[in-house]
């Protein structure tokens, strides 16, 4: 076993995917900002801090996969776990397919990559040579 193994393709494909999810979260977060204030009673500023907070963190989440840092690859299925969840709210219960759809995809693929071999054996600390 070796700590020196550069970061295979699916884990920088995995954290470009995550980290879109993170610019969306904190795109949606500034949306907020600009266009909630015709909703009377809410607290914008907090709901807005919240999404920036929790997509701040899957942008590093994003950013580590990228970095090749161990540590993001679990919060980073964590997430994908959870975003499918909310996908299939978004699909069935809120009959809302053209948001759901292509968030399940986005987290399907992502979870594709992060479980592919050469991601398992890199997060494991091994080359792919050495399982040879």
């Amino acid at each position: 076993m070796t700590t020196n193994t550069s970061v295979p393709g699916t884990v920088k494909a995995a954290g470009v995917l995550v980290g879109l999810e993170g610019l969306a979260g904190i795109a949606f977060a500034v949306i907020l900002l600009i266009g909630g204030s015709s909703r009377p009673g809410m607290n914008i500023y907090g709901e807005a801090g919240y999404f920036i907070v929790i997509f701040g963190g899957v942008l590093a989440c994003g950013i580590g996969l990228l970095l090749g840092k161990r540590w993001a690859r679990g919060p980073a299925t964590a997430i994908q776990i959870l975003l499918l969840g909310v996908s299939w709210y978004a699909i069935g219960p809120s009959s809302q397919p053209l948001f759901g759809v292509p968030i399940a995809v986005l987290c399907v693929s992502a979870l594709v990559l992060l479980f592919r071999a050469p991601s398992r054996l890199w997060a494991d600390g091994y080359r792919e040579e050495d399982t040879k």
